[in-house]
């Protein structure tokens, strides 16, 4: 049988997150997040999508002549399946990221893909769910991100961050101000005043269109 996955939706845009904000990248969205943080944008892909198989989902990547691919959800790795795509994905040759909610376990990701892993904070409504052991697995190919609600989880940020050496294990640390929560400059100011090793992060979809889905 051919391996198959469920897909949300897959759309060529500008990366609007991590270190390749700003490049045309195409985003292949999976179905389907055993998470519910309290912020989360993409609530349309907790469910339904389009049963696909890889080969067609590479064929639908290949037609926009892509140089970055975008793996994301929902949560990619609840589908098992997520594994091969990426595999096959870097094969092609494309430059490959996946988010990931940091709930899941990361250590089959093939090792060329860049993991973009989220620490929920308490202010996400899922700090229980981080798996702490991921942070075993990461390298200078990957970054950590941290949506950040109110100071006091800034405050838990920063002692994560130390705790944890993550500006040491990654390739980046991303703070990035949750979308009516935090105002970015207070966040700009705080990483400022405590000369932080981290990058601020704003969503640069947010900005261009307004969080519509398909960009």
């Amino acid at each position: 049988m051919h391996q198959t996955l469920r897909i949300t939706e897959i759309f060529y845009s500008l990366q609007g997150e991590t270190r390749t904000a700003g490049l045309p990248t195409v985003f292949v969205r999976l179905t389907g997040c055993p998470l519910r943080c309290q912020y989360c944008d993409t609530a349309y892909a907790f469910s339904g999508g389009e049963l696909m198989a890889l080969d067609a989902i590479l064929e639908r990547v290949a037609g926009y002549k892509p140089r970055y691919i975008c793996v994301t959800g929902g949560e990619p790795l609840a589908q098992p399946n997520c594994i091969p795509l990426l595999q096959r994905l870097c094969d092609a040759g494309y430059e490959v990221s996946i988010e990931t909610s940091g709930a899941l376990d990361v250590s089959a990701v093939d090792p060329r893909v860049s993991k973009v892993v989220d620490l929920k904070t308490p202010g996400s409504a899922e700090v229980g769910r981080n798996r702490y052991e991921n942070i075993a697995h990461l390298t200078a190919n990957d970054q950590v991100k941290f949506v950040i609600c109110s100071r006091e989880d800034y405050d838990w940020a920063v002692s994560k961050l130390i705790e944890y050496r993550l500006d040491q294990r990654a390739g980046e640390v991303l703070f990035s101000p949750s979308h009516k929560q935090v105002s970015a400059r207070d966040l700009a100011d705080w990483i400022v005043a405590d000369n932080l090793p981290v990058r601020l992060q704003l969503q640069l979809h947010k900005i261009l269109w307004n969080d519509e889905p398909g960009h």
